[in-house]
């Protein structure tokens, strides 16, 4: 794909342990459903009451994450190139936010995703994002944390845009071009 820089060792590594990972937590637990015996209304509350837990937990720890980012408000100027949709005519634009901005968003992101995908092993994957191991596990903002977060390569993400660019070259060209660049708030 044009314009989208190839992953390094160190990130296909980690991409493929991680769709590893996932693998083996869906093939487990479709072995472990198969035991479960879900015809027994006892056990099929406990099993509704551990998914609504784990969906309280991610509420909770998303809403942990917006205080801490409202509490740094951290107004740093950030740009990044942001890839044009796929399949449209435009070209990339340039986004200039701030962290606040751009973690406020990502957080929506995050939380329109969960609920969307409210079916699939939910607090792995709050636990997994970039924005809970930088203001949960207070993890430096740096290498794969730094902003703008790269996407996580996957099974969709030849469906997505592609990652933003953030590296100089990439700004000054749209910003030349004229694509974008008015600070979001």
């Amino acid at each position: 794909m044009a314009g989208v820089p190839p992953l390094s060792t160190s990130s296909r590594v980690l991409a493929s342990s991680l769709v590893g990972a996932n693998l083996v937590i869906v093939l487990g637990m479709m072995q472990v459903a198969k035991k479960v015996p879900f015809e027994d209304p006892n056990v099929l509350n406990i099993v509704r009451g551990i998914y609504l837990f784990s969906n309280f937990l991610i509420a909770v720890l998303y809403y942990t994450i917006y205080l801490k980012i409202n509490k740094k408000k951290d107004l740093t100027t950030l740009k990044y190139v942001e890839p044009a949709p796929m399949g449209s005519s435009e070209e990339p634009k340039l986004v200039t936010t701030t962290i606040y901005a751009y973690d406020n968003q990502q957080l929506r992101n995050a939380f329109r995703a969960q609920l969307m995908g409210i079916v699939h092993h939910p607090l792995k994957g709050a636990l997994e994002g970039n924005l809970t191991k930088i203001h949960i596990f207070g993890q430096p903002a740096s290498g794969d944390l730094k902003r703008p977060f790269k996407q996580a390569a996957g099974l969709m993400a030849g469906l997505q845009n592609g990652a933003a660019q953030s590296d100089k070259k990439a700004v000054e060209a749209a910003e030349k071009a004229g694509r974008g660049g008015a600070k979001e708030e």
